[in-house]
């Protein structure tokens, strides 16, 4: 007797090892398409990609779960990874001092690709219905400081108000007042920050 695992199209009789071959190269074949869109993934060494497939993986945005957080010392992470060198140590050292004082210093956003900058500049244009109200809260990735790995968002808000009064001795500027949690490397270590824009619109 033939089970109906054993028959293949148009009643033909198939042995169990060719059913066994078809169902492996059908796995084969659906895990060389790769994950789908926006799925997480590991990240190739040497920054995250601009604009173009990475070798074998993802491409990478920088994008960090919302209400989310990561360790401004998680150097795999490409919103971490694609961050301006000089801005980036001047966190960590910010981090650390935050540390000694009991306040737990996080990264909520840093570096932003491009595409993903465009997103949630579309996705606030949807929900405020004003291109002008969205600007007031998320650049174009034309003049995104993320996009560019010049600008990082601390959270919790702890951290960001430690930040807001100590940063200036890292060089790192509260950018705008309806923002407290973004900050860019704007003064020398020690030197005076600017006054904050009024919001991303400037």
């Amino acid at each position: 007797m033939v089970s109906r695992s054993e028959r293949g199209f148009g009643g033909r009789r198939w042995g169990r090892r060719a059913v066994a071959s078809v169902v492996g190269v059908l796995v084969v074949a659906v895990s060389a398409c790769g994950p789908e869109p926006g799925a997480g993934g590991g990240a190739p060494a040497g920054g995250p990609p601009r604009g173009g497939a990475s070798s074998g993986g993802p491409v990478e945005d920088g994008s960090i779960p919302e209400n989310g957080s990561i360790s401004p010392f998680d150097s795999d992470h490409s919103a971490i990874r694609g961050l301006d060198p000089d801005l980036l140590a001047a966190v960590r050292k910010a981090a650390e001092d935050a540390r000694a004082a009991g306040v737990e210093l996080r990264v909520t956003s840093g570096w932003r690709s491009r595409e993903y900058q465009q997103r949630l500049f579309d996705e606030a244009v949807a929900r405020y219905r004003s291109v002008e109200e969205a600007r007031r809260l998320v650049s174009t990735p034309e003049k995104s400081a993320h996009v560019v790995g010049k600008a990082v968002d601390i959270g919790p808000t702890d951290a960001a108000d430690w930040v807001v009064q100590h940063g200036a001795d890292y060089g790192l500027c509260q950018t705008y007042a309806n923002e407290m949690w973004h900050f860019e490397l704007s003064t020398t270590p020690g030197g005076e920050c600017p006054v904050p824009l009024a919001d991303a619109a400037g």
